[in-house]
């Protein structure tokens, strides 16, 4: 067995193994191929991996408005080369000043339908115009201005309406023909276009432009600001000018942990995703998971996704407002006692385990990977949540507001949207950021590297987890990106599958071991994976099979 040896940047910052030579080569994995093309050109152009993420999330914002957004928030994990620094750039959105724990509920203590769903209650203060400039200033190569300048396009010319976007229009109709922003960027008529009708956005483009002249005040000061709380507000909302004016990027160390010889760097807190990758390994540890068979693996998997999960549920929230038990969950003592309470003949009963609350987050999210030629990178996950978020589109903007704040706790043991409901720790507070899921990743061995992430909601750490296993495994990354996939989330206590993910035989035997399963109703999640392999020097990328998105090698 491996010694899996965690560190936690919290309490010990370590620093990285010196770069190898350069891959000499670039790629680009996003979920949208004008939002690859983005990057190529800003690649193509001098820039580095730092400021084709700032083009490719901007260009997501434009092309994948219904995923993502200036009007949402992200996590950006960057790897510099040239001294092998690792930092994670949070910007997760925050709830307003105004808000209160309570402000989701009624007189009774019940949660009122799709408060913190749809409309403007739902939304907190965006994060990404601010990552953007962080990104850029700090890290890149190119004005922001340039690195803007393929989204500006793209909102202002229009793109052709894609297939994805038409089937989230026609989910969301109802909902975006309420708000007179929203109806005029993407319906006609109050229906939804056709597939190929050019969506233009010009008022996106003319925020978008402030912000290239401006920076982050072109957001969050000014005629943007100041249209974006009148509109808000006008639909009964708590936004202030105080609220934009106050947010603020942060840069946290990633959770990096070693585990059969390889580094993987994740998301830390906001994001549940690296606390909870290092939990799993840490069981896996403990066991000869390698040699195991298949039916074995999978019961595993699913036991030690069920305890992280759990925990993730009881403990997880915002590290600047809650105190989280970080160095206890990744602790190897820790991983100790969840196995001495698995066995390996006979599943869990998730009621049988200490009481949490559940919860689940939307699924709908994107993420990028890229790789420049000297070795920096970049996996970016950015999110406004539900289709099209709350739904709303302030007109002067142009910019398609979040529902993040049903990603916080509502009411403890409330299910949100998405099933997953959180205890305390993540309640709604002022200025407070929500959890998420969101785990964009850095894999690095004597192999070489693999960058990734997924959206998904609650499954993108299971997802994330399985390709880490693949890659260890010696998978390709379209062998990552393809593989079918599984997850558990300790509430409801279901192994939710896809269907090409296991046998009959497996099914039976998953069964006969108590798991009960359910096959989803549809293939989910859309990974984008960026490899450089040091044996061959080779470069790889590719873009999940079950989305429309594109990579390619620069």
């Amino acid at each position: 067995m491996t010694r899996l040896r965690i560190f936690v940047a919290w309490f010990v910052l370590i620093a990285a193994a010196p770069a190898a030579a350069a891959p000499g080569q670039a790629a680009v994995a996003s979920a949208h191929p004008l939002a690859t093309e983005a990057g190529l050109s800003i690649l193509a152009a001098g820039g580095n991996a730092f400021d084709a993420a700032v083009a490719v999330s901007a260009a997501l914002s434009v092309v994948e408005g219904y995923s993502s957004g200036i009007g949402g928030g992200g996590f950006w994990l960057l790897h510099r080369a040239s001294d092998g620094h690792q930092v994670m750039v949070d910007g997760r959105e925050v709830a307003p000043l105004a808000a209160t724990r309570d402000m989701y509920l009624d007189a009774n203590g019940q949660p009122l339908p799709r408060l913190s769903k749809d409309g403007v209650l739902a939304a907190g203060i965006p994060g990404v115009p601010a990552g953007l400039e962080h990104i850029s200033r700090n890290y890149g190569e190119l004005s922001l201005a340039e690195t803007l300048a393929p989204a500006i396009r793209l909102a202002g010319e229009g793109f052709p309406l894609d297939a994805r976007m038409h089937r989230g229009l026609t989910f969301k109709r109802d909902l975006l023909a309420g708000f007179p922003g929203s109806a005029a960027t993407f319906l006609v008529g109050g229906d939804v276009p056709p597939v190929g009708h050019l969506i233009r956005q010009p008022a996106l483009a003319r925020t978008l432009e402030r912000i290239a002249e401006s920076g982050a005040a072109g957001f969050y000061r000014g005629p943007v600001a100041e249209a974006l709380v009148r509109g808000v507000r006008a639909e009964g909302g708590i936004w202030s000018l105080e609220d934009l004016a106050g947010y603020s990027v942060k840069e946290r160390p990633p959770v990096t942990f070693e585990y059969q010889g390889v580094t993987v760097v994740a998301a830390s807190l906001p994001s549940a995703g690296g606390i909870a990758l290092a939990n799993i390994f840490n069981i896996l540890d403990g066991y000869r998971f390698t040699e195991m068979d298949r039916v074995n693996r999978i019961h595993l998997l699913t036991e030690a996704m069920r305890r992280a999960y759990r925990d993730r549920a009881q403990y997880l929230g915002d590290p600047d407002f809650v105190s989280v038990p970080v160095g206890q969950l990744v602790h190897p003592y820790y991983a100790a006692g969840q196995r001495a309470t698995i066995r390996l003949d006979r599943a869990t009963p998730s009621a049988v385990l200490p009481p949490a609350y559940r919860q689940r987050e939307a699924e709908d999210t994107s993420h990028f990977s890229v790789l420049d030629e000297a070795g920096n990178r970049v996996a970016g996950t950015q999110s406004i949540n539900g289709w099209f978020g709350s739904g709303y589109v302030e007109p002067e903007t142009g910019v398609m507001l979040n529902n993040e704040m049903d990603d916080f706790s509502v009411k403890p043991g409330q299910p949100n949207l998405f099933e997953l409901v959180g205890a305390e720790a993540n309640e709604v507070a002022p200025g407070k950021r929500m959890l998420s899921s969101m785990t964009p990743t850095f894999l690095e061995s004597d192999r070489g590297v693999a960058i990734l992430g997924t959206p998904g909601g609650s499954r993108i750490i299971s997802m994330v987890l399985l390709a880490s296993l693949a890659w260890m495994d010696g998978a390709d990354a379209e062998t990552m990106v393809s593989l079918p996939r599984f997850h558990h989330q300790y509430l409801p206590d279901q192994l939710i599958y896809e269907p090409e993910a296991f046998t009959a035989e497996e099914i039976a035997a998953l069964e006969a071991l108590g798991h009960e399963l359910k096959v989803s109703s549809r293939r989910y999640g859309n990974m984008q994976v960026v490899t450089w392999d040091r044996a061959t020097g080779k470069v790889a990328a590719a873009s999940d099979p079950r989305g429309q998105g594109e990579s390619r090698i620069y």
